[in-house]
């Protein structure tokens, strides 16, 4: 059976969480925090969550855990057949991480942890956040997934990172980015209404206050 390892508040351990639970996989989830423990780095050699245990090893990446789930696994297709779609979720699913994700992630420390971000970093992650809206809204779909009609993991990316650029906007740049993008407001109201989507959001809730109190006192 496969073992998946991290904690329900990690967004990234969701994506990989929801794409199990979306094609209908048994498998086992493994409590842990990311760490420099050289047990846990003899697992996930950077340290962080979620890793995928599988009867030959672990995997760890996000996105190359996605690719082996649907590569090795059967249940709902979350990438397409077609090479040429596959690779346009692909694209999207990587513009969405890099572009939106990540510069959003740089200022989690002061959006929700209580912490201070430098000015500068909030400034690069303003533009680039702007900038990785702008460019899902030329490339995606939203007909009404990200990637056109069917679910895929661009979905699940866009899930576990949009909401969460939505707070960092809101929080620190005074930017609704929801305000002029309906069709992902739609999805997001689409996905929140999925059963399996609020299962994961309901074991999040369960961990986060205990997460973000020890986040807090990790900071002082």
């Amino acid at each position: 059976m496969l073992k998946l390892h991290g904690f329900a508040v990690s967004n990234y351990f969701n994506m990989v969480k929801l794409a199990l639970l979306e094609k209908g996989l048994d498998f086992e989830i493994k409590v842990v925090h990311g760490s420099q423990d050289p047990d846990f780095l003899a697992i996930s050699p950077r340290g962080k969550v979620p890793c995928l245990e599988t009867e030959h090893g672990f995997i760890n990446e996000t996105n190359v855990i996605l690719e082996y789930i649907e590569e090795t696994q059967g249940g709902k297709r979350l990438l397409p057949e077609d090479a040429y779609q596959r690779a346009i979720v692909r694209a999207l699913t990587k513009e969405i991480e890099l572009y939106i994700e990540l510069p959003a992630r740089s200022c989690y420390m002061e959006v929700f942890f209580g912490g201070k971000v430098d000015q500068a970093i909030k400034d690069k992650a303003k533009a680039e956040l702007l900038a990785g809206v702008a460019t899902l809204k030329r490339h995606g779909k939203f007909a009404p997934y990200v990637a056109g009609s069917e679910m895929t993991i661009a979905d699940v990316m866009f899930l576990y990172s949009f909401d969460l650029a939505c707070a960092v906007a809101k929080k620190l740049f005074e930017i609704d980015l929801l305000a002029d993008f309906p069709q992902a407001k739609a999805l997001l109201e689409q996905l929140g209404k999925n059963a399996n989507v609020q299962q994961v959001e309901a074991d999040k809730n369960a961990e986060m206050a205990a997460f973000i109190a020890a986040a807090k006192a990790g900071k002082k």
